[in-house]
């Protein structure tokens, strides 16, 4: 439920005057103590903006830090499951770190910006971990950037297209999760461009000094104007990320430091990012109970679902049988895709369960009435969502 009052108690991002003009609802809401939009217009309509023309997402409220000196890649590689030591200069990186005992605290991606300094970016304050992590390390600096930074998501099939207009000499050259840099404006500020993002489309991210962040609006939007630009709130992107098989903090994984009650937070395996951990590489945090886990299996499975009919399986509970009589999982994020066409979700399951049948006891309301339906359920190895676009380079 959107609170009335919240803008009243919130901060302001570097964008805000611009985007409260466009908020034509104020579905205003908080992310990490800033004013920031659920929708600006009508959650579907935006979401189709990041599928066929491009849209703009404020990510200024995102945690960032700056990890910098002769120990920041060592102490990254320690506190991180991924082996940071492959990642390359102008390159981000995907990752995942977790507590001793392998529960998973966040997830977020790391810039390598020179082989001794590095950025992190998040969604939760994580300033603490960080200095926790460093303890031990001598040549090392911890700054939290992320009220000195602007960042602008810039997601959908025209964004190059755009980017190209605004001036953005040989963008269509840069490669998924690469960097490039460039001056802006007037006054010669560095603009640093990645292609990243958080839709499973073609997508770039926009970083700036905030004291052009208006500035770098106004000129994007003014490139963008004959291909059909528009901001996009947290509905949309809830949308989008769905589709194409990502995870989101507090529905898809609990960050071990926040949860209460044991075991309900979740570890790298049964968010089914195996692939983030990397055992072949030094001693990181979590690895002894992660080998462990590796052993034995994990609890739970995230999988994605493909689901017979229309009803979308919210909170749905998973069972091995159409009687509903073993109960074996459930769905954490489910809709009706519109651009697949089809009944979506992702979902938490027992690993004995994942070779059987899989039916979803869905509960939906129709004129008033509340109504059940119980429909079989197919897994999918591949992203919902993953056009080629979002891989070629340059991109069509």
């Amino acid at each position: 439920m959107i609170d009335p009052y919240a803008g009243e108690r919130l901060k302001e991002t570097h964008f805000h005057p611009r985007q409260s003009l466009l908020n034509f609802r104020e579905a205003w809401s908080a992310w990490n103590g800033y004013k920031f939009a659920n929708y600006y217009y009508e959650e579907e309509y935006e979401y189709f903006c990041i599928r066929n023309t491009c849209g703009t997402y404020d990510i200024c409220p995102m945690q960032k830090y700056l990890i910098e000196g002769a120990d920041a890649e060592t102490m990254l590689n320690r506190m991180v499951t991924r082996d940071i030591k492959k990642l390359h200069i102008d390159r981000v990186t995907y990752v995942c770190w977790c507590t001793d005992e392998g529960r998973m605290i966040d997830d977020g991606t790391i810039f390598k910006l020179a082989d001794d300094r590095f950025m992190l970016t998040c969604g939760s304050p994580c300033l603490a971990w960080l200095r926790k992590s460093s303890f031990g390390f001598r040549d090392i600096e911890l700054s939290d950037i992320s009220e000195k930074m602007a960042a602008l998501s810039f997601q959908g099939p025209m964004t190059c297209e755009v980017l190209k207009n605004m001036g953005l000499s040989r963008i269509e050259t840069l490669r998924p999760f690469g960097i490039m840099h460039f001056s802006f404006g007037d006054s010669d500020q560095q603009l640093m461009v990645s292609r990243t993002g958080f839709t499973g489309d073609l997508g770039y991210e926009l970083w700036i000094n905030p004291e052009v962040a208006l500035e770098l609006w106004d000129t994007l939007y003014a490139a963008g104007d004959d291909y059909g630009i528009h901001p996009y709130g947290e509905f949309a992107t809830n949308m989008a990320r769905l589709e194409a098989g990502f995870i989101m903090p507090a529905i898809e994984f609990n960050e071990a430091l926040k949860t209460v009650h044991y075991r309900y937070d979740q570890t790298p395996f049964e968010l089914s990012l195996d692939w983030l951990v990397d055992f072949n590489k030094p001693h990181f945090n979590g690895r002894t109970a992660l080998l462990e886990e590796r052993k034995r299996g994990p609890a739970y499975k995230l999988v994605k679902l493909d689901i017979e009919g229309n009803k979308p399986a919210d909170e749905a509970f998973l069972y091995s049988d159409r009687e509903c009589s073993q109960e074996i999982g459930y769905v954490t994020s489910a809709m009706w895709s519109p651009v697949v066409k089809a009944n979506i979700a992702l979902a938490m399951i027992e690993p004995d369960y994942l070779a059987g049948e899989i039916w979803a006891e869905i509960n939906y309301q129709k004129e008033l009435r509340y109504h059940t339906r119980v429909s079989k359920c197919t897994i999918k190895k591949s992203p919902f969502w993953a056009p080629e676009r979002a891989r070629i380079t340059p991109p069509p």
